[in-house]
Formats: structure tokens, C-alpha cells, sequence
């Protein structure tokens, strides 16, 4: 009989890998008294780094524009390097786009405020975000692909 290795999940480590500020329309911009729009995009990736290690990225664009005109443009990457072994092939896929992005995400999270902060803006605080319907509605939209690509 042989022995199933116990599974292992832990964070190695979580860091800002990317982060970007412009302000192209500044300085006239900042005497404008109207409200800015603002439109705020979330992507995850991972990928694989070594064996049983995996990098987990997350990414904030927040895009601020008064008419057609942009105040500032936001975009971050955080990402974890976590250790993942001895699990099912079918519960790979949910970690890495549910559990990981849901450690590094208060990280970006507070980087994305702080930036904008250090901008002279008001912080601009990201929405807690449901990774589990995020993730499943990519898996539905692959499949959807995928089935609209074999007819």
C-alpha cells in the first residue's frame, strides 16, 4: 500500500512587483472641479516557477479621467510565491485562482491606496472582491470559448 505525502501549502513569500503612476495631464487637470470617473480592472495569473512553487499575481489598473481627459492612471502587480504540493490535479486550478490571489490581495490593495495617496489624491480603497466567482466565471467563459471554437 502506498502512502499519500500530506499536502503542503504555504506562502514563501509576498511582494510588489510592479507598480506605475502617470499623471499625463498634470498639472491643469488639478484645478479641474468636476468629479472624475473612475474605472478599476482586476486580472490574476499564475504561473509556475520551480517544482511545487508557483507564482500568484494579481493586478489593479484604476483609471481616473475627467470628461476624456485622464487625472491619473493606477497600475499595480502584487504577487506570492507560494509552495504547493502533493494535491489533486482537479484542486490545483481553485487554489491558484482562488486561495493565492485571496492572500495577495490586501497587499495590493493597500499599495494602490498608498500610491494614489502619495499622488495628492484621495486614496482610492479597492472593493473586497469575490475571487471564487471571479474564478468561476473565467471557467465558464473558457468553456464557452472552447465549445464556440470546436463548431
Amino acid at each position: 500500500m502506498t502512502e499519500q505525502a500530506a499536502p503542503v501549502f504555504q506562502i514563501q513569500r509576498v511582494y510588489l512587483k510592479e507598480a506605475s503612476l502617470e499623471q499625463p495631464n498634470a498639472p491643469a487637470i488639478l484645478l479641474e472641479q468636476q468629479q472624475p470617473s473612475v474605472d478599476i480592472q482586476l486580472a490574476v495569473e499564475a504561473a509556475g516557477v520551480a517544482d511545487g512553487i508557483f507564482e500568484v499575481a494579481v493586478t489593479a489598473t484604476v483609471h481616473t479621467k475627467i470628461e476624456e481627459r485622464t487625472v491619473f492612471l493606477v497600475e499595480c502587480k502584487q504577487a506570492g510565491i507560494f509552495e504547493i504540493r502533493n494535491l489533486p490535479q482537479d484542486q490545483m486550478s481553485p487554489v491558484l485562482g482562488i486561495a493565492c490571489p485571496q492572500i495577495v490581495f490586501p497587499y495590493l490593495r493597500g499599495n494602490v491606496a498608498d500610491l494614489i495617496t502619495r499622488a495628492g489624491y484621495p486614496p482610492v480603497h479597492l472593493a473586497e472582491i469575490n475571487f471564487q466567482a471571479m474564478y468561476e466565471q473565467q471557467q465558464q467563459a473558457a468553456a464557452a470559448e472552447g465549445a464556440a471554437s470546436v463548431q
